[in-house]
């Protein structure tokens, strides 16, 4: 089943969705740097990657919420809801660690633990993701159709 939030056959959510895991990885590296070295630093930088994940996840969401809706088989329905609700979760841990930054005393190993069950929870989510692309095929056009297309294509040219 294709996706109906692409761009010439190429779906729009697994675009989105590298930045958020990207940069909410990227905090919680600074934050295990900012707990080894203490330097405060590491804590700003974190701050601002946890915030850009937050805005790339709302971004990624909303193709998402597209492709989610136009699934009509219960098993892929099914492991959809689940990797939508584990990744909403995730959404919710990083806005409360970023709230919890401007509120907590510097030195506060919170948004730490904040940073490493969101980004297990995003893990999971995403291996949810993967499952549904890459086993169960969700948006892939199937191979036998690309043959077809490119046999097609090849037998037009020879007629021409």
């Amino acid at each position: 089943m294709p996706s109906p939030a692409s761009i010439r056959k190429h779906p729009l959510h697994p675009m989105f969705v590298g930045f958020p895991l990207g940069l909410w990885v990227f905090a919680l590296v600074c934050d295990v740097v900012r707990a080894w070295s203490g330097n405060p630093v590491w804590g700003t930088v974190a701050l601002y990657a946890v915030a850009g994940g937050i805005v790339g996840a709302l971004l990624a969401a909303v193709p998402g919420l597209i492709d989610y809706l136009s699934i009509d088989e219960a098993e892929m329905k099914r492991i959809a809801t689940w990797h939508m609700f584990l990744n909403l979760g995730a959404v919710i841990i990083f806005a409360l660690n970023l709230w919890l930054r401007f509120h907590l005393a510097e030195d506060s190993k919170l948004p730490l633990l904040l940073s490493l069950c969101g980004a297990a929870i995003v893990a999971f989510g995403g291996w949810l993701g993967g499952e549904m692309v890459y086993v169960k095929g969700m948006a892939v056009e199937a191979l036998e159709k690309v043959s077809q297309k490119k046999a097609d294509k090849r037998t037009l040219r020879r007629a021409s």
